[in-house]
């Protein structure tokens, strides 16, 4: 029979007590940000100020990803003015630092359903995550218990019934033109050298990528009048950006919820950069099987 003695714990109210209170909270979660349960994060910044506005309880960063979370706690019940301050903080961050792919996160010790249907309808427009935090005592200690009761809804583009209306060449030969289709031809031929079985799918909204006829949309192409635009999947990290700010390829974009880099390529392109765009379609191959 096991040695472990079952002890029941007793949950506590951090907003009505006297000694754990939301500094004591702060100074928990700064310690080790991972208790949060959102990855190995790192501390940034702590009631960081904000232009015209208050004090940012956290700012923390994925150092993997360089995805910045702004963390906003509230003991008791969440209210209206948490969701917008929350919001609007999160609005300050990423206008300010744009480089950034950036999430909005509230945390209360109650978060009824009534605000979790409010904080849903942001969700889908605005990265937005609510975790509800419990504090236990078992005999003269505390725990912090983190629960996530609503994630960031992530878009796609691939599932869309009306883009996946096949056409065909002609189709985008008239929409873009046959320069940029050209382009897309050779960069086809270095995907090839990483798996010889795919081959182009002509959709109406994007040219992708099938295997024995399942679409492999690691990559997908949209032809233009002047340029082939290339979105590559990928999560951004310290290493691609690096990879690709040796280059002056023409970045327009990352699209942070479906992971992906769009650029805008031509011929030249293709000349100068090939060993980059290679590297960019091997590790997108190998990261996305």
């Amino acid at each position: 029979m096991s040695n472990f003695q079952f002890i029941k714990p007793s949950t506590i109210s951090l907003k009505s007590h006297p000694e754990y209170n939301e500094k004591w909270v702060q100074s928990i979660i700064a310690e080790d940000p991972s208790i949060l349960g959102l990855g190995d994060l790192i501390l940034r910044d702590k009631e960081r100020p904000q232009p015209n506005a208050g004090r940012l309880d956290f700012l923390l960063q994925d150092p993997e990803t360089n995805r910045r979370y702004e963390v906003e706690i509230q003991l008791g019940k969440t209210d209206e003015s948490h969701i917008i301050r929350t919001i609007e903080y999160w609005d300050i961050e990423r206008k300010r630092f744009p480089q950034y792919d950036h999430c909005a996160v509230i945390i209360a010790e109650d978060i009824t359903s009534r605000f979790s249907n409010v904080i849903s309808l942001f969700n889908g427009f605005i990265p937005l995550i609510a975790i509800q935090m419990k504090a236990v005592q078992f005999d003269n200690k505390v725990s912090l218990i983190f629960t996530k009761v609503l994630d960031e809804l992530q878009l796609g583009i691939e599932e869309d019934s009306d883009e996946q209306v096949e056409t065909d060449r002609v189709y985008w030969e008239k929409k873009g033109s046959f320069e940029a289709l050209t382009v897309a031809d050779k960069i086809l031929e270095w995907i090839k050298e990483v798996d010889p079985d795919l081959e182009f799918k002509y959709n109406k909204f994007y040219i992708g990528l099938s295997k024995n006829g399942q679409p492999y949309n690691f990559i997908i192409f949209r032809a233009k009048k002047n340029h082939l635009r290339a979105e590559i999947k990928l999560a951004r990290t310290n290493e691609v950006d690096k990879k690709i700010e040796e280059t002056d390829l023409d970045v327009m974009e990352y699209w942070s919820r479906d992971q992906r880099y769009r650029f805008r390529l031509d011929r030249n392109d293709l000349k100068k950069h090939e060993e980059t765009i290679k590297w960019l379609i091997k590790t997108s191959y190998e990261n996305n099987l």
